[in-house]
């Protein structure tokens, strides 16, 4: 634990306060995605990841695994290699990220592109 305390606790009632806890982050659903699309090493997703730094990577996958949406695999190798992949709680949430996806794209062609800058 990083020995931080939460001042107001979650509310527990709101599906959507929930689900911030879980996935609310600047990169957790692009890290997902990139699970989903077969790109597994944390090496490969920080270059895939455009202006990710390795540390936030790391604390973004431990916290997807803490919160059951991926586990990790440790291959013994030299180097050693480490993998992850999406849970069956972390493959539940692809529909989501679909419409998600859907729905960015299209306030993208419909918004002025200045407003997403």
């Amino acid at each position: 634990m990083s020995g931080y305390e939460r001042k107001i606790p979650v509310d527990l009632t709101c599906g959507i306060n929930i689900a911030m806890e879980v996935i609310g982050s600047k990169w957790k659903l692009c890290i997902i995605d990139l699970i989903n699309r077969k790109v597994k090493r944390p090496k490969d997703m920080s270059e895939t990841i455009d202006g990710i730094n390795k540390r936030v990577l790391q604390q973004q996958l431990k916290e997807l695994e803490m919160s059951g949406m991926v586990s990790k695999k440790v291959y013994a190798e030299v180097p050693l290699r480490v993998e992850y992949f999406l849970t069956e709680i972390g493959l539940s949430i692809l529909p989501l990220l679909r419409s998600i996806e859907d729905w960015g794209n299209l306030y993208a062609n419909l918004s002025n592109k200045e407003n997403l800058k």
